[in-house]
């Protein structure tokens, strides 16, 4: 039991280096919010019409975030070590998501339940960042992926998620890549090997 509590207080240092400068107090208030949550591959995080009811953040381990349209999964985002990801609508709104979330390889996540997060957030002005601040990056991921399908080429699409997520790049399973870049297997594929050809 020990070790749990080390790495969650790892958890809480790692979150306020990222996020916010905090005080003692407001790390043990951080650490004791925070709930360790282990997914083995293949293992669904969040299923389609439940409420997302925390921010996760991901320790080690790999995830995809995707819905169904029209019969056809579309990957809406990869996630790896050290980075956060919520379905946001569901997480404010309150309602049941759309969304579905896997783990694609064995993960360890620790959860920020937002009921406990706010209540926090209110009395520490150190927490208030952290939150604001993972709300803040989540809608600019979100954004780059948006403008990314939007406007860029193939090759472009491929180019940039390798400079913003090369863990993914190298981890995720093609077809998953493909997907969240919204080309088919075998344009990225020939992207791919355009790129190597450089």
């Amino acid at each position: 039991m020990k070790e749990l509590a080390n790495t969650t207080r790892d958890i809480a240092r790692e979150l306020a280096r990222k996020y916010s400068t905090m005080t003692h107090d407001e790390l043990d208030i951080l650490e004791s919010i925070l709930v360790p949550m282990k997914y083995a591959k293949g293992e669904m995080i969040l299923k389609e019409g439940e409420v997302c009811q925390h921010i996760y953040y991901i320790d080690r381990g790999l995830i995809r975030q995707f819905y169904f349209k029209n019969g056809k999964e579309l990957t809406e985002h990869l996630g790896t070590d050290h980075s956060i990801f919520m379905c946001i609508e569901s997480l404010f709104r309150e309602e049941p998501t759309r969304l579905q979330v896997e783990a694609l390889e064995p993960t360890m996540i620790y959860a920020l339940p937002k009921l406990r997060l706010e209540e926090v957030a209110l009395h520490h002005g150190n927490i208030q960042i952290l939150y604001r601040k993972i709300l803040e990056e989540s809608l600019i991921i979100s954004q780059v992926h948006a403008d990314l399908v939007r406007f860029e080429t193939a090759q472009d699409r491929y180019l940039k998620l390798c400079k913003l997520m090369p863990q993914v790049v190298l981890r995720a399973p093609l077809v998953y890549i493909a997907n969240y870049l919204q080309m088919t297997p075998e344009t990225l594929s020939r992207v791919r090997a355009a790129t190597l050809g450089q």
